[in-house]
């Protein structure tokens, strides 16, 4: 997923680490278009459009056979009725939606006395196995002076932010913004500054949120740079110039993701690029039809799905409040749905 976490599933990610969990046989379940409530409501049209993005990357023989009957469909809701049948996997976890979003920082392509907070290119002797902590980076010269930068940021802690993240945008004072994705680290493992506040009692663990540990962070700037410094793992970044600032970022298959389309998956269960029909519950519940474009550190099982919500504060926002149940079902070819069911039942 481009180097970058889940909003909802970054809270995930700090309190947890990246550990991923472990698999489980699964289980599968063909259903009817009927089943799937609100399937006849949903633009089955804008899904296509986003289908398109990235049917053709797929390498299969029979996804490449749909891709290109794609190319030539008139109404997406026949297309997809047409091509594929609804697949119900399940792991025995349940179900579980979270939001992400593409941060966006203010920043300048040289340093003031308000950018002050470089993000760095990656250094060629970083790439060479584990190199300086976060705090010999952050406190040191080691990067100084080399021309590694690619900009200046105003906050240290949405640059931290960004780096857990792994790629997101900058926007300049013209008005113009840098797209940058992760480039790689410093070899140094992840730490949750999130469970290390559990751990400090400054928190119980279900107040945790990357909004709470920002606010204190802000609060206690001696201790809050302490407390950056306790993940020793540093991200370097990498300009994105082919993709557009009015398109949405890459995802794991390498095309622009789309907002409100596009859902990060665990690919263990669901093929990246696939039609995926969602039924998000929660105070906001959302029935559509996404792609699975994008994957996560977080975002692990067979009804574990992640909703792309944009780009910015207001994306932010809405993605953070996401962390609701419901359900998800994999659209899949149809000769692929019927060979996934036990022989005894096709």
């Amino acid at each position: 997923m481009i180097g970058r976490v889940a909003t909802a599933a970054l809270a995930i990610l700090l309190l947890t680490g990246p550990d991923a969990m472990a698999e489980t046989q699964p289980a599968y379940e063909i259903l009817s278009f009927d089943a799937l409530d609100g399937w006849d409501d949903d633009d089955h049209d804008a899904a296509l459009k986003v289908f398109l993005n990235t049917c053709g990357d797929m390498d299969d023989p029979d996804w490449r056979a749909i891709c290109n009957a794609a190319r030539d469909a008139k109404s997406g809701k026949t297309f997809f009725e047409l091509f594929f049948r609804p697949v119900r996997i399940t792991d025995g976890a349940d179900p579980l939606f979270t939001g992400y979003f593409e941060p966006e920082l203010d920043g300048a392509r040289r340093p003031d006395a308000r950018y002050r907070y470089p993000l760095y290119r990656m250094p060629p002797e970083a790439r060479r196995g584990t190199w300086l902590t976060r705090r010999e980076i952050m406190s040191g010269t080691a990067l100084q002076g080399r021309g590694l930068e690619i900009a200046w940021v105003d906050d240290p802690v949405e640059l931290f932010f960004l780096q857990v993240q792994g790629s997101g945008r900058v926007h300049l004072p013209d008005g113009s913004y840098i797209r940058v994705g992760y480039a790689g680290a410093n070899g140094h493992p992840y730490r949750s500054i999130g469970q290390e506040l559990v751990r400090r009692g400054v928190f119980k663990a279900h107040q945790v949120s990357a909004q709470v540990i920002k606010n204190w962070v802000r609060r206690n700037p001696a201790a809050g740079l302490e407390l950056l410094y306790h993940n020793p793992s540093y991200v370097f970044f990498r300009e994105v110039n082919q993709v557009p600032s009015e398109l949405g970022p890459l995802g794991a298959m390498n095309r622009s993701i789309t907002t409100k389309r596009s859902i990060a998956v665990d690919p263990a269960f669901t093929p990246l690029g696939a039609p995926v029909w969602i039924e998000k519950a929660g105070r906001d519940p959302m029935h559509r039809l996404m792609i699975a474009q994008d994957t996560g550190s977080a975002i692990k099982g067979a009804q574990r799905a992640d909703i792309f919500m944009g780009t910015g504060d207001q994306a932010g926002r809405e993605a953070g409040r996401i962390k609701d149940g419901g359900r998800m079902v994999v659209l899949m070819p149809i000769q692929r749905a019927y060979a996934l069911l036990p022989e005894n039942i096709q």
